[in-house]
């Protein structure tokens, strides 16, 4: 069922999770998620994790990147600021991106993870990447993927 078929029959949700990294399906996956939301008292978290090697502390300063996220969460919140819903964006630092993206879906009761994924490929065949794998296989509630469009260097199969 498409976020528009959902409004119409009043079966939008009251809290999502976009997860971003500041690739080109982000912005689509910010208005999908805030669609799929149910107006004023709905709540869209942004998050962006910053994954951080097992040699450093989980609480380590990683300076560029989290200027990076910082201005990523900020061009998304201006996207969805337009759909008049409550959005909060925040920052975190994990050793693996899925796992963070699990945890808040969980301790926020959020009713939809939304991920964008770009197209990429792995010894020749399309991958989904192990994040959205992650994902997919740990998140108790639904989960809608934007897949970014093929690129033209791409012949298809």
């Amino acid at each position: 069922m498409s976020a528009t078929a959902s409004r119409a029959n009043g079966d939008r949700m009251s809290a999502a999770l976009v997860a971003v990294d500041g690739e080109a399906p982000d912005s689509e996956a910010v208005r999908m998620a805030c669609e799929l939301l149910s107006g004023s008292n709905s709540n869209l978290y942004i998050v962006y994790v910053i994954e951080v090697e097992r040699g450093l502390a989980l609480d380590a300063e990683m300076v560029p990147a989290t200027a990076r996220g910082e201005e990523v969460l900020k061009d998304m919140e201006e996207i969805a600021k337009s759909f008049r819903i409550n959005v909060e964006a925040e920052l975190l630092q994990a050793r693996r991106a899925g796992t963070a993206i699990v945890q808040e879906a969980v301790d926020k009761r959020v009713e939809a993870v939304v991920l964008g994924v770009p197209y990429q490929e792995a010894y020749g065949s399309y991958s989904l990447g192990h994040t959205a794998r992650y994902v997919l296989e740990n998140v108790p509630c639904r989960v809608v993927l934007w897949r970014d469009t093929i690129p033209q260097t791409v012949k298809p199969r």
